[in-house]
């Protein structure tokens, strides 16, 4: 069995085409269920942020796994398989570890070294969990990625300034308005891990903001972020007073998944003043036919892409520590992998000649009745022996060729020459 990586991304497709590749969480189960359900894959853990859907799985067959997993995301997402080929991001077996845990790093997101990243892996892998999709591989992998981006946060400064999609976002509003947020009304759209993060950044870095609305479709979870803030400047405002909110305030910030636009332009038409509207959602979560409402101005995140790639030069060199880090990760996880590896097929060979020697010497036993207690340990010592020694070529073929194409053919033929 291998590794391999397979999805779309914000580096090899448009913002436009991960709009239309974004599956709902809602699905995310039954994503999993119809990877599972293929022969030709064991493990699988499905990746669903704004920016990326991936699978990562534990497979048989390279090329049966890209068509299995194409045909299962074209299914979820209504897209013509055709249209992921040119798009799609394919990695196998090492390029896997490192992939992962370049994601996990933050240094494959709009906004190196954000932390959300760390979540939404901590999420892909409880729900394979609880779907049964997972196993040993995937879960070692996974739990020694989100480890290594919680490293090269502590140990590099690519976290320094600018740390997470949320703050980013809020940091754009702030070179955008500057000022005219002093005393100003601001509409948060959404209660989840994004907007909870825009909120507490919008608390901590605006000086002298009058208010922060919070709107959720679920009503519920919008007042236990306010209350879980404990800042009088945050309210929960029920979904029905959508519209009413955005047009009163100065700023919205759309952090919420959605079918289609939450906001529409007939909607922002009713703005009472000027209105700036940050679009965070993929799919877009606000109508882009807004160009002719001069009071209203919508940004969304590839602007915030843009910004962020031209505020970076001062943090290559955070970048390249960064990479250094997870570089030694990666090779420390295939070292054990390869440990892992030669660990369980060496065993089960050895396991399968102590049971051939046993049963070969119960067999024999009656022949052995004459000889004296000396005389059978001598015998049984030869053989354990001469078997050792028949083993012992094998053994250091497989550790010393484990984690390599040429291991997994040895061990696969160890397997079936010895029925392990």
């Amino acid at each position: 069995m291998a590794l391999i990586a397979i999805g779309v991304n914000h580096e090899h497709a448009s913002l436009d085409f991960l709009e239309r590749a974004t599956v709902p969480e809602h699905e995310w189960g039954k994503v999993l269920r119809t990877l599972v359900s293929h022969r030709n894959i064991h493990e699988a853990v499905f990746v669903s942020t704004c920016l990326r859907t991936e699978v990562l799985a534990d497979i048989d067959f390279f090329h049966g796994a890209i068509e299995d997993v194409t045909m299962t995301l074209a299914e979820a997402t209504g897209i013509d398989a055709a249209e992921f080929d040119e798009r799609l991001s394919v990695h196998f077996d090492r390029g896997v570890v490192s992939h992962l845990m370049r994601v996990a790093a933050g240094l494959q997101s709009i906004v190196p070294g954000e932390f959300e990243i760390l979540g939404q892996l901590r999420r892909a892998l409880e729900l394979a969990e609880e779907e049964h999709t997972t196993g040993q591989e995937l879960r070692e992998l996974f739990h020694r990625a989100i480890a290594t981006g919680r490293r090269v946060r502590t140990e590099t400064a690519i976290a320094r300034g600018t740390t997470s999609f949320a703050f980013a976002a809020v940091s754009m509003a702030l070179d955008e308005l500057g000022g005219a947020l002093r005393g100003a009304d601001v509409v948060v759209v959404g209660a989840g891990q994004l907007a909870t993060g825009v909120v507490k950044s919008l608390l901590d870095t605006v000086e002298g903001l009058n208010q922060v609305t919070v709107v959720n479709r679920t009503h519920a979870r919008a007042l236990a972020l306010v209350e879980s803030l404990g800042d009088p400047r945050a309210v929960a405002r029920d979904y029905g007073s959508l519209v009413d909110a955005v047009g009163a305030s100065r700023l919205t910030i759309v952090a919420a998944e959605a079918p289609v636009p939450l906001l529409t332009h007939d909607d922002l038409a009713r703005a009472t003043g000027e209105l700036l509207v940050i679009d965070l959602g993929i799919p877009h979560a606000v109508a882009t036919d807004v160009a002719d409402l001069t009071a209203v101005r919508r940004l969304d995140i590839g602007a915030l892409r843009a910004r962020i790639d031209r505020v970076m030069d001062d943090r290559r060199d955070a970048v390249d520590d960064a990479r250094r880090v997870v570089d030694a990760d990666v090779e420390k996880f295939l070292a054990d992998r390869r440990a892992r590896g030669a660990a369980g097929i060496v065993r089960d060979l050895r396991a399968h000649f102590d049971e051939v020697v046993a049963a070969e010497l119960e067999r024999r036993g009656p022949e052995l009745a004459d000889f004296d207690d000396d005389q059978t340990e001598l015998v049984r010592s030869i053989v354990r022996s001469v078997v050792a020694k028949l083993a012992h070529r094998p053994t250091v073929a497989l550790k010393e060729s484990a984690g390599t194409d040429q291991g997994v053919r040895l061990a696969d033929a160890t397997r079936s020459l010895f029925d392990l």
